[in-house]
């Protein structure tokens, strides 16, 4: 079985942390061990970052995944003698890795959860946190460690811990230097790789027993055409801030392409929200203003407006360069249960959206690919019951099965042929993309919440757990 090398902060003859895995993933996770080279005179990549795929044969749920934050600490230091004489031709990097070096280490030197906890109540003691972050971080520990438990993993506490604490150190680095994203936001991957730390937070909050992927090889045939320079959009239902990491999660073994490469249409509460940036930061972007939230302070609505239009011209710029993927989710924002019922479902599609989106991929000049793609994943992270103005919700945490499924492309060509007039193609479009959505969310609740498993597979959904085969 091949490993999984990560580097962190690395030179050009980087320090590796290399997962050691068990036979038995409940009973021993994965835990990184660093074997430190000679750093070479001029050290100039800066990255903490994928050097393999992962080809384990193994179900996902072994690869829990624990940093080791001291050793982490000292990597830091390490690198403080190295910035002033780096020759790196990258402004950015450099900048970012004066930034990294420079900052409080109070969560990087922890040892325990006692650790952990008074270290926020230093930071808020010394005025650089504020104190109602601070107490949201706390729940947020709480409800996080109740999860992770709940996987039954003999190491849960390590994990806990160690994910944590870069969790935390990454939200004070925003606070000491607020990062502003762009209408068009690539994944940092260097001088920290935001990326994978957001796969390593929520890998233990996916029960991999009871999660499957519907319709698989959809995903290599997105590839194909991704290689031939085209470009794919995936119009999705949303459930959870957790949704892209989730996604990732349960393609990287297959299509890691995919998972690392998808571009998300983003609402601006995952970009200002300080609990949700440094998870954002290694997603690709297109950062927009919901609808839903557009008129909450008319002072900025014409400035949001104006940020919107940039937003879809960064879009067009991507996709007539091809080979883009992009998920977007024309319901503006997260499924909510019924409040009647308590069941969940997919939120209505707007037509708009999808006719926007479609018209961007047609106007590109490279041939475009529409799927509709289904998401069942609540239970790890559901929204607050209610749409809420104000940034900085309540986190509720599970650690549970997810399901992802992908059903064939679905042309506007063949439906306008069929339609009396393009206003009424549009509508019957955009409910062709939600009834597909419907049904595959409905096989995926029958195996996950029904306890059916792949049993629950239909004709046009074939379910898989790719990870054990």
């Amino acid at each position: 079985m091949s490993s999984l090398s990560l580097t962190f902060f690395a030179t050009t003859a980087p320090r590796v942390l290399v997962p050691s895995s068990s036979s038995n993933p409940k009973l021993s996770p994965p835990s990184y061990s660093f074997s430190a080279t000679t750093a070479r005179r001029h050290s100039t990549a800066v990255s903490f970052r994928s050097g393999a795929r992962r080809t384990s044969a193994t179900c996902p749920c072994a690869s829990f995944s624990s940093f080791n934050v001291r050793a982490m600490a000292k990597m830091v230091q390490d690198r403080e003698s190295t910035v002033s004489s780096s020759s790196a031709s990258d402004k950015q990097n450099k900048k970012m890795l004066n930034i990294e070096v420079n900052h409080s280490r109070t969560f990087l030197d922890v040892r325990s959860e006692q650790d952990l906890l008074s270290g926020i109540g230093r930071e808020v003691e010394a005025g650089r946190l504020p104190s109602n972050l601070a107490t949201g971080m706390e729940e947020l520990y709480h409800n996080y460690k109740n999860a992770v438990f709940q996987s039954g993993n003999s190491r849960a506490d390590e994990i806990v811990l160690s994910n944590m604490a870069v969790a935390f150190d990454r939200v004070l680095l925003d606070i000491e230097e607020p990062f502003t994203f762009s209408s068009y936001h690539k994944s940092m991957r260097e001088p920290f790789d935001y990326y994978m730390f957001g796969q390593n937070y929520i890998r233990p909050l996916v029960d991999f027993r009871s999660s499957y992927v519907g319709n698989v090889s959809l995903f290599f045939e997105m590839e194909e055409k991704l290689n031939q320079g085209h470009n794919i959009v995936l119009i999705s239902n949303h459930q959870t801030e957790a949704d892209p990491a989730i996604i990732a999660l349960l393609l990287e073994s297959t299509n890691p392409h995919v998972a690392e490469n998808l571009t998300y249409i983003a609402g601006d509460r995952v970009i200002t929200d300080p609990l949700c940036k440094p998870f954002s930061m290694g997603r690709n972007l297109i950062c927009v203003y919901s609808k839903k939230h557009m008129l909450d302070v008319p002072e900025l609505i014409e400035m949001k407006r104006k940020s919107n239009t940039r937003s879809l011209k960064e879009m067009a710029l991507l996709l007539r360069g091809g080979s883009q993927i992009i998920w977007i989710a024309p319901s503006g924002g997260r499924d909510r249960p019924d409040p009647v019922t308590g069941e969940w479902y997919p939120a209505p599609f707007d037509t708009s959206s999808i006719d926007n989106m479609r018209r961007l991929a047609e106007h590109s000049g490279i041939p475009g690919h529409i799927y509709p793609l289904a998401l069942l994943c609540h239970d790890i992270m559901p929204p607050p019951p209610q749409v809420e103005r104000e940034v900085g919700e309540k986190r509720v945490i599970s650690f549970h099965g997810a399901g992802l499924s992908v059903a064939p492309e679905i042309s506007f060509a063949d439906i306008i042929t069929a339609s009396k007039n393009p206003e009424e193609a549009k509508e019957v479009y955009t409910q062709a993309f939600y009834n597909s959505v419907t049904e595959q969310y409905n096989v995926l609740k029958s195996a996950i919440h029904g306890k059916q498993g792949l049993k629950a597979s239909i004709p046009s959904v074939s379910l898989s757990q790719p990870w054990g085969d």
